[in-house]
């Protein structure tokens, strides 16, 4: 897609936004949007589907199918192909041509069919494989909200007005190769997690940030057949990695209902079959949806120093995720929790890369002792990368990437890198560029040594600083000030005094001249 392609399709999302931006909050109008985008990908990916594929060799499209046994054939092979199933009146183009129709008749209402046609989606998937992925998808737009407008009437024009804008949008499902759709779904939370701040942030990684960590855990790897990440957010991370490799399989577990309904329609979005993909909801930490995994590659950037026990979680001490470390991260900070759990759902040939505050690299107690035996008695951990302050949405605290593989060889350094200074500087938020991340990565991948910027260590200079990962005690940043010479400023200062009492009285002479107050 050309920048021009790129500019024209974010106008024409933002123009669909401001229909509702002053109705409601970015993140209650996002559901909406995103919500709508999904409805007409999933019928225009069906029609194309059925058209394409089941009915090349006849002489009728699906718009025009002729008997009920022909439409109940092709709901069976839609079903378990693509998972879902509408019907020739229930696709977006077929609501789009009534919302037309509705302008010249105000009786012609679209809004129950609409309501309609979402509760179809999930129902037609009830009892296939693909239910666990259609499940409750739409349950977070609510079409009966008074913020759409105050009467039944204006809910519809609201709805209406949003539909006849999408409908001009072509996402060119046919073009194989691109991904316009998910491009633009990307850019679209991206907007929202900005307008939302924190509670956005909580969904949505920067692009910088993820493109960073799919390098790292897809380096040198031709394929993967599974990635993870335990708190996936709107999948973005997930989905960044197949952008450097082919992945087969991807799983995610993720807390918040509505985070995890985008996270379910990012992936079929981007074209994920429902076979390939697994996401859960629930709390990753205490009810762990995958407890088999063991993936290839992991991402995350889990909540940072997030709550996540209480003194009546005994079972906690003796989940095999924690129980091999002696200690339980502290209950007030959860990062070290997300670190072994992570851990422990990592392949013997994997490398895992996640974002964690600064904290966690000195804090000392129970993280202290959790972080020495993962560097002293498993030799895991491969990289700390300090990022610069304000990446991220809702918060300007500077975080780390920490990166682990465990098949490490044990005479292997930890690769420091101090990529703090190096950003560029926005508006609203600091920004990583292209150059700063490739510097990163060519850091990372080649174990380079660049004065004040990266630095290898061995364990033992580790232990020496008793196993405090505090950057700068490994990559020395000082900048020496230059050296002022004294007597040089004297004589500067008094050439300048100088001059200014030549101005002063050429000044003098002038008011003199004029007959004027002098000014002095």
């Amino acid at each position: 897609m050309s920048e021009d392609q790129k500019r024209l399709l974010e106008k024409q999302l933002w123009s669909i936004a401001n229909v509702l931006r002053g109705k409601m909050n970015a993140d209650e109008y996002k559901n909406y949007i995103l919500g709508l985008i999904f409805y007409k990908y999933l019928s225009e990916k069906l029609e194309k589907y059925i058209n394409e594929e089941l009915l090349a060799a006849d002489d009728f499209a699906f718009a025009d199918v002729p008997d009920d046994e022909t439409l109940s054939a092709l709901k069976t092979a839609s079903i378990s192909y693509i998972g879902y199933f509408l019907r020739p009146d229930e696709l977006f183009s077929y609501l789009v041509k009534k919302s037309k129709n509705q302008i010249e008749n105000s009786n012609n209402f679209v809004l129950e069919d609409l309501k309609s046609v979402l509760n179809t989606i999930e129902s037609t998937s009830m009892g296939a494989e693909s239910e666990d992925d259609f499940k409750g998808l739409f349950a977070d737009m609510d079409l009966t909200s008074s913020k759409l407008g105050s009467t039944e009437k204006k809910k519809n024009e609201t709805i209406t007005e949003v539909l006849l804008l999408l409908s001009e949008i072509d996402f060119r499902l046919e073009d194989v190769d691109g991904d316009l759709l998910g491009d633009a779904y990307e850019y679209l939370i991206g907007e929202f997690a900005a307008g939302a701040g924190k509670k956005g942030g909580e969904f949505y990684t920067p692009a910088q940030i993820s493109n960073l960590l799919a390098r790292i855990v897809s380096n040198d790897k031709a394929k993967l057949r599974s990635v993870f990440d335990p708190t996936c957010g709107s999948g973005s991370l997930l989905l960044r990695i197949s952008d450097y490799v082919p992945v087969s399989d991807y799983y995610g577990q993720e807390l918040n209902q509505t985070t995890y309904n985008l996270a379910r329609m990012n992936m079929i979005l981007h074209g994920i079959n429902f076979n390939n993909f697994d996401i859960k909801q629930g709390d990753t930490l205490r009810n762990d949806k995958h407890p088999d995994l063991k993936a290839e590659a992991i991402v995350a950037n889990p909540p940072f120093s997030a709550k996540w026990k209480s003194d009546s979680d005994p079972q906690l001490a003796t989940d095999d995720r924690f129980s091999q470390y002696g200690r339980l991260a502290p209950k007030g900070a959860a990062d070290y929790a997300f670190v072994t759990h992570m851990l422990y759902h990592l392949a013997d040939n994997g490398t895992m890369a996640v974002v964690l505050p600064h904290g966690v690299l000195f804090r000392g107690g129970a993280e202290g002792h959790i972080r020495k035996y993962i560097i002293e008695k498993q030799n895991y951990l491969d990289a700390v990368i300090g990022l610069p302050s304000n990446l991220f949405y809702g918060t300007n605290i500077p975080a780390t990437v920490l990166v682990f593989r465990k098949c490490r060889e044990a005479s292997d350094d930890i690769l420091f890198v101090d990529a703090s200074k190096e950003f560029h500087k926005s508006k609203n938020q600091n920004i990583l560029t292209d150059e700063n991340i490739d510097k990163i990565f060519q850091t990372y991948t080649g174990r380079q040594e660049i004065e004040k910027y990266s630095h290898r260590a061995s364990i033992a200079e580790i232990a020496e600083n008793d196993f405090n990962l505090n950057i700068p005690r490994y990559v020395d940043t000082f900048e020496e000030e230059e050296q002022i010479d004294i007597d040089q400023v004297a004589k500067e200062l008094q050439a300048l005094e100088k001059g200014e009492l030549e101005i002063k009285n050429k000044i003098a002479a002038f008011c003199d001249e004029l007959n004027i107050q002098k000014p002095f």
